[in-house]
């Protein structure tokens, strides 16, 4: 492959036409973009009044602004699972095959994949905030950090897409990365402060929590959003006093290596 062709210009502009090829697919499978608008309503809607009732997040502060920050990230971490499903259907149809017989970049099937991914939890996090505001949340910091705070979600995301998309290549069946998906991301993301204060976890699972990054980008954006009460003292650990630090760590970590691993398995998938 020539030097122009893996070139980042090369790479970033084979990307977005990826992109946009899977954005277009919405027009043909219209229910894609049915569930990435009712599955947020329907998370805010259920935690907020089913199970709002019975959880105190302590001193007087509102179920609903402490549950929207949790909502915010497993949404954005579900959302990532499109990559890993759009690369194994991809794998399973022949249409990678096609992408490798193009003069192309082979990095830029992940980039555009893991593109288009953003814009769909774009998507998710707008209708989830529209309806956080007809519930009641409000974003109490100021546009800057309300806005830092999306960022951040996005960041996660994105890195969380590069993982999904490597279990993708390994196993390339939609059915077992659904499966294997929510195996992963249901701990992730109710063994966490995401719906249940720390303090309520008894002493064997709140390292697991305080450690947790689903718990660091929630709190990060509580605290981002000002949805968080002085009176209510955040847990010793380090993860939590420093929310946002440490989830730039793990997305740094995140696509320091499952970056080229995906490149490569993508190569290694691509030559089969």
């Amino acid at each position: 492959m020539s030097t122009t062709r893996t070139s980042p210009l090369r790479v970033a502009t084979d990307g977005w036409v990826v992109a946009k090829r899977n954005v277009i697919k919405i027009k043909r499978v219209p229910e894609i973009l049915v569930f990435v608008l009712l599955s947020p309503i329907m998370f805010v809607l259920l935690f907020a009044y089913v199970f709002g009732g019975a959880i105190d997040p302590g001193a007087g502060l509102d179920y609903k602004e402490f549950l929207i920050g949790g909502i915010f990230a497993q949404t954005v971490v579900f959302g990532a699972t499109f990559t890993g499903a759009g690369l194994a259907e991809d794998m399973q149809k022949g249409i990678i095959d096609r992408f490798r017989s193009l003069p192309m970049s082979r990095s830029a099937v992940l980039v555009g994949r893991t593109t288009s991914d953003i814009i769909y939890n774009v998507l998710s996090l707008a209708i989830m905030a529209l309806t956080g505001l007809l519930v009641g949340w409000r974003a109490r910091e100021g546009v800057l950090d309300t806005l830092a705070g999306f960022a951040l979600l996005l960041l996660f995301a994105y890195a969380v897409s590069w993982v999904m998309g490597y279990i993708g290549l390994v196993v390339p069946s939609v059915e077992v990365i659904n499966n294997a998906s929510f195996l992963v991301i249901m701990p992730l993301t109710f063994v966490s402060n995401a719906f249940v204060p720390t303090e309520d976890f008894n002493s064997v699972l709140r390292p697991f929590v305080e450690w947790n990054p689903v718990s660091a980008v929630t709190q990060a954006c509580r605290e981002l959003f000002g949805n968080t009460s002085a009176a209510v003292p955040l847990p010793d650990a380090w993860s939590m006093q420093n929310p946002v630090l440490y989830t730039l760590f793990w997305i740094v970590g995140i696509l320091i290596v499952f970056v080229p691993l995906s490149v490569r398995q993508y190569r290694i998938a691509s030559s089969r």
